[in-house]
């Protein structure tokens, strides 16, 4: 019998099924994916916290609607950056860092176009995610940035889970729990 968990974020109601990570810990699936209400709710109050940028880079793929609803509501030609997961044959010269996360099992890369590390030199740049858990995706994200010389404003993501809502470094809307068996 599945298991579940209320969240209310940004003014709005979500149930979330808790998934088991392993024998000893589950966490709350959260999903934007498919849920305009929620991305254009979420985005609207992550804008109203956090500073002034020029630029905003998530990560491949669970941000995207999130960064993607941000630059729109920003307006005025603003840029997201997608640092994706594997290379893509259109990308020139690109750069990448690893990374591991809590919802994915292997170790992975980010890789980053030149081109777009070019646009984000000497730029303000709003990193954004859905999830910040353990920090490892923000962490490479930022390695993404610092290596392609832009200038990080703030880190923010709509949930901070388990430890990571103790951080001061970040900016995010709700806690979620983690649940420990």
């Amino acid at each position: 019998m599945p298991k579940y968990y209320d969240l209310k974020v940004a003014g709005l109601e979500r149930r979330l099924t808790r998934c088991e990570v392993n024998e000893h810990l589950e966490i709350a699936g959260f999903i934007m994916f498919s849920d305009v209400e929620l991305t254009v709710a979420c985005a609207t109050e992550l804008l109203k916290k956090v500073p002034e940028f020029d630029v905003i880079i998530t990560a491949e793929s669970k941000g995207i609607p999130l960064a993607y609803e941000m630059a729109r509501q920003v307006g005025g030609g603003m840029k997201y950056i997608v640092a994706r997961k594997m290379p893509k044959l259109y990308m020139a010269d690109p750069i990448s860092v690893d990374v591991r996360s809590i919802t994915t099992d292997a170790d992975q890369k980010l890789w980053l176009d030149r081109n777009e590390a070019d646009f984000i030199k000497g730029k303000r740049v709003l990193v954004v995610d859905d999830v910040i858990s353990t920090g490892e995706s923000l962490e490479a994200l930022d390695k993404l940035v610092r290596y392609a010389e832009g200038n990080i404003v703030a880190q923010a993501a709509v949930l901070a889970e388990g430890d990571a809502a103790k951080r001061e470094d970040i900016v995010f809307l709700e806690e979620l729990p983690l649940f420990f068996k």
